[in-house]
């Protein structure tokens, strides 16, 4: 199911559970997609691949906001909640990251298998992974 799909059928259930801050959060998820859709130069099409780049951004924007308010002590703790709610429930739609050990893995692996041993040849280490990885999700 598309992300859109998925939103708009989370956005009725939450309506009718009255889960404010569900239907909140997608629906500033959909005046984000808006906004970039009327971006000038925008030459695209509205489907999963803009969603989770939206998405992604949204949530950066708001783990830095959230970090601010978490600064402010007890005066900024309910807005750190309620952003850190918002980053939460969209995190499944945003692809997943690798932790520092399966990284370090797979560059090893890369050096290992191109024999590099000149950190001048750093360029053609991440080259080769950037393929392995984009080949690996392809297939």
């Amino acid at each position: 199911m598309a992300i859109k799909d998925e939103l708009a059928a989370e956005l009725k259930d939450a309506l009718k559970s009255g889960d404010k801050a569900r239907a909140a959060v997608i629906r500033q998820i959909e005046t984000e997609v808006s906004r970039a859709r009327s971006e000038p130069g925008f030459k695209g099409e509205v489907d999963d691949d803009l969603y989770v780049k939206v998405i992604g951004s949204y949530t950066k924007k708001m783990a830095k906001s959230r970090e601010e308010y978490l600064g402010y002590g007890e005066k900024g703790a309910s807005r750190a909640e309620a952003l850190a709610f918002e980053i939460d429930y969209l995190d499944r739609w945003l692809p997943t990251l690798l932790d520092e050990a399966a990284t370090r893995e797979i560059v090893e692996a890369a050096v290992a298998e191109l024999g590099v041993d000149d950190p001048k040849m750093a360029g053609r280490v991440v080259g080769h992974v950037m393929k392995s990885v984009v080949e690996g999700l392809d297939g």
